[in-house]
């Protein structure tokens, strides 16, 4: 297996050196690591620390969210490790995120466990998702289909909402406006009472924006958002809860002439979860997430209306140090009255269903954590994926993992019955992908680091055919590295990432070349300091070049992102916030247009531009 950069070399030759420099360090209690080796629930479904997790796992944190008061909640996974961001211009313009090189319909996005996506494109919609909305966030790299099924091809980012634990009552009111004509507000009432904790959150965030192409005009951006959270643990440890996330709102963005969305995204649910026994905990949740789109354009109009309704039993089964954990899931896609120029699609719902189960084997200093799932689905058959991991403790510091897992992607509406003819395949197969990887993870008392190297192979890629038919034809090949830091030293707060990545097709006219869009590179620094009252802080981006076509042709170069930020807590309870975004102006582009002459039929490309220099001040109470 040969890799072509030295980035990747280094990587790779730091990740193995680190394994017998590991076994001389000296010994830290896991209470003094706690801070930076957090309990994660996504990499297993079940509470295990980042060390233990036997993953490629990063954390954001609710300090670290309000530290950067993003008003993008993309801005805080870009340039994260493994981690790649495209956008269509800036403040709710199409994005897409790109794990491990795996396409945006490859990676799953889950909020309080609940999976959101549009079932037409298979993606998500992350540009609608408001940051204020969210406590924390944590990204899984690598397969996860053994253990949520479709998509989780290069990862899974799951989003929490707040989950208050102090009694009493806390507010929460924040004000703020900037650049491009930019105003947010937004508010939230948490707490416990007794076994009772509840959230209502609301906020409006809205803007002029700015253009998203050279000379273009300014394409204006607003939302609502709003959440309700309840949870109530009885004297028995059972619990139940319900959650309900809805955002609405606006986007214009560019096309042949005025063209805008009218979107909303929701996700709600209840739960109940019952300790059977000492040993057994059985949880059963019921969900909806709704993903709907209504485009105007002049030359075209469409409605989509993308709606999953989940049945999911799980059951964890403890046995000592190790734990059983056996699922059932049962999911129906469903279009409602979806459109495109007055076409209706061939077929508007299909149910999967699915069983699955994981062991997590403790025989320290091994640990062992094996995954298999079934899936079943109405459209295109059925699947069958798996992992295994294997973990090697040196001592309380030092983890070594090796893992393979499988995974596949499904085919989307668009893809099986896009109303167009010729533009669509029922008879398509899922995408089917299988993954290597090797890492090492240090856990210290104020610092840590993790590096992983991966392979993943994708087969069955779907592609369009000479008569822009999607068919199964395509391979691709993905190779990387991935190191990431972390550290608190007294006053300072640090977290770096360095990203290799070599994304290949593996076949046809366009075999060697890297798949479109995708940066090979990128960098991430995050440095804060906070002295008494004050804080102060930044991040700094860079990424490669990329291109917009898969053969390769239109090159798009890379880009460095200086943002600062600065906040004072100028009384008890009340702050003042300010960031300054892309402070060196910097005009960078990640994707391309086509615009078409309606006469000649010729088409030509443009830029899609990011925003410049962008400042936002806010003032804060309770947080």
């Amino acid at each position: 297996m040969s890799y072509p950069t030295s980035a990747f070399a280094g990587l790779a030759f730091f990740t193995l050196a680190a394994i017998p420099q590991a076994v001389q360090a000296q010994s830290t209690s896991s209470a003094e690591n706690a801070t930076l080796d957090p309990v994660v629930v996504t990499a297993t479904l079940a509470p295990r620390t980042a060390n233990e997790s036997l993953a490629s796992v990063s954390v954001i944190d609710e300090a670290a969210l309000r530290r950067q008061d993003p008003i993008s909640i993309t801005e805080v996974f870009r340039g994260q490790p493994g981690v790649d961001i495209t956008t269509q211009g800036t403040y709710g313009k199409q994005t897409s995120l790109f794990m491990r090189g795996t396409g945006s319909n490859a990676n799953v996005l889950l909020i309080d466990g609940i999976r959101l996506r549009s079932a037409t494109t298979g993606a998500a919609s992350w540009e609608f998702l408001d940051p204020r909305m969210f406590e924390s966030a944590e990204i899984v790299r690598g397969p996860r289909g053994s253990l949520y099924g479709a998509d989780a091809v290069g990862g899974v980012i799951q989003l929490f909402t707040p989950d208050s634990q102090a009694q009493g009552v806390s507010p929460r009111v924040s004000i703020g406006g900037g650049s491009h004509g930019s105003k947010r507000v937004s508010a939230s009432l948490s707490g416990q009472q007794g076994g009772t904790r509840y959230t209502f959150a609301g906020s409006r965030f809205d803007t002029d924006g700015g253009p998203v192409r050279r000379d273009g005009e300014d394409k204006s951006f607003d939302a609502t958002s709003g959440l309700v959270k309840l949870l109530h643990r009885y004297d028995n440890d059972a619990e139940v809860g319900l959650l309900a996330l809805r955002s609405r709102g606006n986007s214009e963005f560019e096309g042949p002439g005025p063209a805008e969305d009218d979107f909303v995204q929701q996700v709600a649910g209840v739960y109940a979860e019952l300790p059977v026994t000492d040993s057994w905990q059985s949880r059963l949740i019921l969900s909806e997430a709704r993903d709907e789109r209504d485009t105007q354009a002049p030359t075209y109009t469409s409605l989509f209306e993308s709606r999953t309704r989940t049945a999911q039993w799980l059951n964890t089964l403890a046995f000592g140090l190790h734990e059983v954990i056996i699922g059932a899931e049962m999911a129906e896609d469903d279009l409602g009255d979806s459109e495109t120029s007055g076409l209706n699609f061939n077929e508007n719902s299909r149910y999967n269903r699915a069983a699955f189960a994981q062991g997590l084997l403790d025989f320290d200093p091994l640990t062992t954590q094996l995954s298999l799932r079934y899936d079943d689905n109405e459209a295109f058959g059925d699947e069958v994926t798996g992992s295994l991991a294997f973990g090697f403790a040196f001592d309380d510091q030092h983890v070594a993992r090796a893992s393979y897992g499988t995974a596949f992607r499904a085919p989307t509406f668009n893809e099986l019955y896009f109303p167009f003819v010729g533009s669509s395949n029922p008879n398509l197969n899922a995408e089917s992908s299988n993954t290597f990887e090797l890492g090492v993870r240090g856990q210290y008392e104020r610092w840590f680091w993790d590096a992983a190297i991966y392979q993943t192979e994708v087969d069955e890629l779907i592609a369009l055919d000479a008569n822009f038919t999607p068919v199964n034809v395509d391979k691709a090949r993905i190779q990387g590295a991935e190191l990431s830091l972390g550290a608190e030293l007294g006053s300072w707060l640090f977290a770096g990432a360095l990203t290799y990545t070599d994304p290949q097709s593996r076949s046809g006219d366009n075999q060697g070349k890297r798949l479109q869009r995708r940066a090979s590179q990128s960098a991430r620094l995050d440095v804060d300091y906070q002295l008494d009252e004050v804080l102060l802080g930044g991040s700094w981006v860079v990424q490669d070049h990329r291109y917009n076509d898969a053969a390769n042709q239109q090159r798009l170069p890379g880009y460095g992102l200086l943002n600062l930020r600065a906040g004072w807590e100028f009384a008890p309870q009340w702050s003042l916030r300010l960031t300054l975004d892309n402070l060196l102006d910097n005009t960078f582009t990640t994707a391309q247009g086509q615009e078409f002459d309606p006469v000649s039929f010729a088409s030509t490309s443009f830029d899609y531009i990011n925003a410049g220099r962008a400042g936002f001040l806010s003032v804060h109470y309770g947080q």
